[in-house]
């Protein structure tokens, strides 16, 4: 019924992509993943705070937020010549299963008296092992479902549904942080993330042809060098993710010791940014037919700016403020990216090449959340928010010269040869 009524409910503009009933069907069980992510987003950190010992905080959140990601960079390459011929739609389905099963694990550890800061971060540790292939195969399965003309299109859906979870699920676990507590609303993630498992396994997608041998992350590798304009934008992304990591860990540290403030702030904080990124991911099919390089540099640098308004000392509507503004400019920034990959990469790849993409880039936030638990001690919150920002803006500086020489920027038209085939050279 959910999807019977998507088309209507979407701008006009985005409904040819919807025209498959797969990928209708899927949508609504993805967008329930990612709300419980949303409400994660306050769980995880909230539940750190309650489980750290005394001046232990920073510390606890860190390693909360690297093990809820470094482990699917470590699936990606230690499983992936097991994964790696999976359909996505499986591969969706057995991270979301295992996700589930050990996100539930977490209340369920709490009710009897288990759950500790040890067992807490194994317990996510755990539940991220196959996050790398999860997530490519979502791109992927894009790609086999839904024609090339109306992909980015569908990526904008699959971007702007999970802004929108990020402006409900924190509202929505400040409401139930009361009742419920952090591990409850752990609990929900993983009620969601069951639904996603369910509808996963019962969507069929016709064969592709059998990719060429040796299709592995090592090989995606040599696909990406054959493209160093991909290669460039994953290490510019990577960057990017770095530097977003300690915000993570500074924001609740901000809400709770700068702002005296609790669990029901931190969550309007991530929900005016995914408010803002929910309104800006609208905007990436305008976006298409611009130079995709200027703009996702661009983008860098706004999101840096953005996070300056964190620096002045004053009421929480400032830099709540700024951080919707941050929202806005990232919004687009993914499915942008997802779309380039999409459009550049044979489609017997593309599997490979977005779970290698996947793999490098889930080592970022991790190295950057164990940064941000480093600075914690001599800086104080307010002073890493706004560090960030100025690391965003040094970022676009640098790259920008190395990437926008390398010939005339690519837009978002669809590549000339994107068919399988051997490695590929750049076209």
């Amino acid at each position: 019924m959910i999807s019977a009524l998507l088309p209507r409910l979407v701008p006009r503009g985005y409904r040819p992509a919807l025209a498959d009933r797969r990928f209708r069907r899927l949508l609504p069980a993805l967008a329930a993943s990612d709300l419980g992510d949303g409400m994660s987003t306050v769980a995880v950190a909230w539940l750190a705070v309650e489980l750290a010992p005394p001046g232990g905080a920073g510390p606890l959140i860190a390693a909360a937020l690297v093990a809820y990601v470094l482990p699917g960079a470590l699936g990606g390459v230690l499983l992936g010549r097991r994964l790696q011929p999976m359909p996505p739609q499986r591969l969706m389905r057995a991270d979301a299963l295992l996700r589930a099963v050990l996100l539930g694990c977490v209340p369920l550890g709490q009710v009897l008296g288990l759950l500790d800061p040890v067992v807490f971060v194994v317990l996510l540790a755990g539940s991220s092992l196959l996050h790398a292939w999860g997530g490519g195969a979502r791109y992927a399965l894009v790609a086999r479902l839904v024609p090339a003309e109306h992909r980015l299109a569908a990526n904008a859906l699959l971007s702007t549904g999970a802004w929108v979870s990020t402006v409900i699920g924190p509202a929505v676990a400040g409401l139930l942080a009361g009742p419920l507590g952090p591990a409850g609303i752990i609990g929900l993630d993983a009620l969601s993330f069951g639904l996603l498992a369910l509808r996963a396994g019962r969507t069929e997608v016709p064969p592709q042809a059998p990719a060429p041998d040796g299709t592995r992350l090592r090989d995606g590798l040599r696909v990406l060098r054959a493209r160093p304009e991909l290669l460039g934008l994953t290490a510019v992304t990577w960057l990017f993710n770095l530097c977003y990591g300690p915000v993570e860990v500074a924001l609740p540290l901000f809400v709770a010791e700068e702002l005296r403030a609790g669990a029901g702030l931190l969550g309007a904080y991530w929900a005016v940014f995914g408010l803002g990124a929910a309104a800006g991911a609208v905007t990436a099919g305008a976006l298409r037919r611009l130079p995709l390089r200027p703009v996702l540099l661009a983008i860098v640098a706004g999101h840096g700016a953005a996070m300056l308004a964190f620096g002045p000392h004053g009421p929480a509507v400032l830099s709540l403020a700024g951080f919707a503004v941050g929202g806005v400019v990232y919004g687009p920034y993914s499915a942008l990216l997802s779309h380039l990959f999409q459009e550049r990469t044979p489609q017997a790849w593309l599997t490979t090449v977005l779970a290698l993409r996947g793999t490098v880039l889930l080592t970022a936030a991790p190295a950057g959340a164990a940064l941000g638990g480093v600075l914690a001690g001599p800086l104080s919150p307010r002073q890493v928010l706004v560090g960030t920002g100025l690391a965003m803006l040094a970022v676009a500086a640098v790259a920008g010269p190395l990437l926008l020489r390398r010939g005339p920027s690519a837009t978002g038209s669809p590549a000339r040869h994107p068919g399988a085939g051997p490695l590929p050279t750049i076209e």
